[in-house]
């Protein structure tokens, strides 16, 4: 399997989908010029995933860019493959795709699917992708991709089935714990929740970005000792959200690196009024390990 590579440090652009693609141009570029390894991006209910690789790619001249949750209802097997193939050919080494399996909410409300069973569904999605046909002339090599996986279950798929695993919003003491589920080979590349610190209502800013995270955690913050996650207590927003100076945030990085993590994005979440996500990721790299 070819892969890009992620670079120790990147960050993920979790605002993309309400910006226009000027902005996202823009942003993208500065990713480029700061120095990050990777520019991540989600696939939900905004752009879709492969075309949104394609505008960031051409924007910037060597970051690699991830699509890290693309949604495998979104597409079937043959079309994912496809689509790969030609960002790989385009762009050779510098497209990292990320595997998920969605969300009830949006695969059934949204998009009119059915939802099946998460790791099931998934392995029958990545057997369709290995046996799809081979794309544009010149495409070779096996199909390297990442699944985005939360629960055990899922990272173990991840090391059978691909090139390692994306966990988003954890603490650095469940990336141990992924480590140690997907062994020493794989990739593991996890995504920190970060408020930078610029006013008084910041910390209000990170308790409703832990809110928003809990319920896909509730019972993984359990596992780690967090008897009551739904208190939300400073225990469980501060495992769950980086909080402070761009000091605190490059710290929380450095503790998932020890921990086991091959590569840490950071998704800094917007203040209010605030749209391109450039001005805090230039605020953070000077304190990066990039």
């Amino acid at each position: 399997m070819n892969a890009a590579a992620p670079g120790r440090v990147g960050v993920w652009a979790g605002d993309f989908d309400a910006l226009p693609a000027r902005e996202i141009r823009e942003a993208a570029a500065a990713a480029d010029d700061l120095g990050y390894g990777t520019l991540w991006f989600p696939e939900t209910t905004g752009r879709e995933a492969m075309a949104q690789a394609a505008i960031l790619l051409a924007a910037t001249r060597r970051v690699t860019v991830g699509s890290g949750m693309t949604d495998l209802y979104a597409r079937d097997p043959v079309t994912t493959a496809a689509g790969r193939r030609t960002l790989d050919e385009a762009y050779p080494g510098r497209f990292l795709l990320a595997l998920w399996d969605s969300h009830p909410s949006i695969t059934e409300d949204v998009r009119g699917h059915r939802s099946g069973p998460p790791v099931e569904t998934m392995r029958r999605y990545l057997d369709a992708l290995d046996t799809a046909p081979s794309g544009p002339p010149g495409a070779a090599g096996a199909p390297y991709r990442l699944l985005a996986a939360l629960g055990p279950e899922m990272l173990g798929l991840a090391a059978e089935r691909a090139g390692g695993a994306t966990v988003l919003g954890m603490p650095a003491a469940y990336t141990r714990v992924a480590r140690g589920v997907l062994g020493d080979g794989p990739l593991l590349a996890v995504t920190q929740l970060c408020v930078l610190a610029d006013g008084d209502g910041d910390r209000d800013r990170a308790r409703a970005t832990a809110a928003a995270a809990l319920p896909n955690r509730r019972e993984l913050l359990r596992g780690l000792g967090h008897e009551d996650p739904d208190a939300l207590g400073g225990p469980v927003i501060d495992a769950l959200v980086a909080y402070g100076g761009p000091g605190d945030i490059a710290r929380r990085v450095r503790e998932h690196l020890a921990a086991g993590a091959d590569h840490v994005s950071l998704h800094v979440v917007a203040a209010d009024g605030e749209r391109s996500p450039a001005r805090r990721w230039e605020r953070l790299a000077a304190h990066l390990p990039l």
